[in-house]
């Protein structure tokens, strides 16, 4: 899967658990997703569950650090990572 196949996946999610004040299309990549009001700190427990099924990826033992979920940049680069 290409970074923009999977940053369309990431936006299509973000989109359904952002808040309903907020709007996605006055995001950019490197804004902080909660800092801009986008999402609460709830919902990154969210983006790490759908992290773990819609990619695969396996946060059980090592846990992830909540900055690389900062942004949607920093999620991209944290796929492309745990997919090596």
């Amino acid at each position: 899967m290409d970074n923009q196949e999977n940053r369309g996946k990431l936006l299509r999610f973000l989109n359904t658990i952002k808040r309903p004040d907020s709007r996605m299309d006055r995001i950019h990549d490197d804004d902080g997703l909660i800092k801009s009001g986008l999402i609460d700190s709830l919902a990154m427990l969210e983006i790490i569950a759908f992290l773990e099924s819609e990619f695969g990826l396996d946060f059980s033992e090592t846990g992830v650090d909540p900055v690389e979920l900062e942004s949607i940049h920093k999620i991209l680069d944290l796929i492309h990572r745990q997919a090596q």
